[in-house]
Formats: structure tokens, sequence, C-alpha cells
């Protein structure tokens, strides 16, 4: 890989996380893949565009938005070996040719300038070391007047899984989850943040719009408990439990809550609040960073 500077996410993501999210994929796309369409329509990808997608993990957006651009072409990039890997291999499955995959940190990766028409990126640029370098990359990657989209997530206490996880404050250790701005997933939830970010890596027309989705969380509230028990957030929570019962408790404890979430047909749909940013790299220097 090309030089590395976001080191705890790479190690994170070529471990224990990394191999969860592979083993996952299809878990975690019936929790993300509300946002597929609004975030593909808001790139405007159309029938050639070159699409960079950040943080593509195993690929499903990347495919997705080769599929809309048949005379055109989608290049994923992300820190994980194992996501990479599945990410070629269902991309071969479902003869998606017009795919590329490359392993790196968005903040230094040596892109050809003006390569892409458009960015994308679902859940994968909220963990930058230096948000403002990473993204002043990104703009150099794309042509004059290239698009950017992204989704992130908006204020913790507008997403369903967090209020679950909050259900154990008094068994486990949770603590607050990231305050905005801080580094984590949460770092760009403040909509003031997000804009002086991307403005100051120069891109332009910056809007960021709030939208929501209902992911499924699995298979009855055992199975969705267990899922995100499984997550990174939640391997680390039990891990602060006292001892066995400990742990027990709190499984069941986050168990009793997600009951509240199932459907008629037993599955638990949980909702997800996050904003939609779009800007745009400036058509000339002057009118923005080059």
């Amino acid at each position: 890989m090309p030089d590395i500077v976001n080191t705890e996410q790479a190690q994170a993501w070529n471990g224990s996380e990394g191999a969860h999210w592979a083993r996952n994929q299809d878990r975690w796309n019936a929790v993300n893949g509300g946002f597929n369409a609004p975030l593909l329509d808001a790139a405007g990808i159309a029938e050639d565009t070159r699409t960079l997608d950040l943080g593509c993990g195993s690929g499903q957006t990347t495919r997705l938005a080769a599929l809309r651009a048949p005379r055109g072409h989608a290049l994923g990039l992300d820190l994980s070996g194992p996501m990479l890997a599945e990410a070629r291999a269902l991309a071969e499955r479902e003869g998606v040719a017009n795919t590329s995959y490359v392993q790196g940190d968005a903040q230094t990766y040596p892109f050809p300038a003006g390569e892409f028409d458009a960015a994308i990126s679902r859940y994968g640029v909220m963990f930058y070391a230096d948000p403002v370098a990473a993204f002043g990359n990104i703009g150099r990657a794309l042509r004059p007047g290239g698009r950017l989209a992204f989704v992130c997530p908006a204020d913790a206490a507008l997403n369903d899984w967090v209020t679950a996880v909050a259900s154990l404050r008094g068994i486990v250790p949770t603590g607050d989850f990231g305050q905005p701005g801080l580094p984590g997933m949460f770092s760009l939830a403040a909509p003031d943040r997000i804009r002086d970010v991307l403005t100051e890596a120069g891109f332009t027309d910056v809007a960021v719009e709030q939208v929501q989705a209902y992911g499924t969380w699995g298979q009855g509230a055992a199975d969705a408990a267990d899922f995100l028990l499984a997550t990174g957030p939640g391997r680390h929570l039990m891990d602060q439990a006292a001892d066995a019962a400990t742990r027990t408790h709190a499984r069941a404890t986050l168990t009793a809550h997600l009951r509240a979430h199932e459907t008629a047909d037993g599955t638990v749909r949980l909702r997800s609040t996050s904003w939609l940013v779009t800007a745009a790299r400036p058509t000339s220097p002057a009118d923005g960073r080059p």
C-alpha cells in the first residue's frame, strides 16, 4: 500500500473489525442499504461517470455506481484487505466488470489529478486523522466541477442502535459516544463542522441534508443483540464487563430493549439518521483552493 497515516484505523480494518465486516457484509448492507439510492442520486452518476468510492468496504456501493454508469468505471478504495477481497470476489460473481479496487488511505493515496467525475462514500469518511488533508486529496482527484457526495452519521441520539447500546448504562461502562468534531464515527455529526472542513479543503456549494432510513439488524431480538454485540463498539463494551454474569445480564437487557423494534415478521428494524452531504470541486482555482 502507499503511505498510511491512519495507522490505528488500518490496524483495526485489517484485523478483527475488518474480518467481522467481511464475514457479515450481507448483514451490514441490510443495515445501511437504505442510504444507497439517495447517495447515488445525489452524486449525479450518469452513463459514463468515473466514480471514486471512499471506504468502499465490500463494495456494494462501488458496484451500484458501476451499474449506473455502464460506459464509465467505479474504483473502490479502502484500508481493509479482508473487505476488498470480498469486494473483488462479489464483482466477479455478479459480472460487474467496470469496477476495480485498491487498498490505501484516502488522505495520502496518489490519485491521478482530475481522474474522477464523482466521489461517493457510505459511512467511510469519518475516521480521517486530518479530514481537511483527506478531503483536499480527494478534491484533487476530481475533475474541475466534479461532485462529492457522502453519508455520515448525524447526532448519536437520533440513531436507534445508539439508544439500544445506551440501555446497558449502569451494567457496563458505556461512556458517551463521540462528541461532534472529535475523532470517531460521529466526528462529522455537526453540520457546521462538515461545512468548515469541506470549505477549508477547497470545496464549494456544500449542502447538508438530514436523511433517515430503517435497517434490518437481525431476525428477532436475540439475533440482533448478538450481532450488535459482535461489532467493534459491542465487543468493547463486553470487554468492560466485570464477569460472565455481567455479560449475560447485558445481553439479556439489550435483547429486551430490541424486542420493541421487532416487526410483524420478527425482524428487528432500527432507524439511522444521517447527513447526506454534497459539494463540488471548483471549476477554476479562483473559485476555491487549488
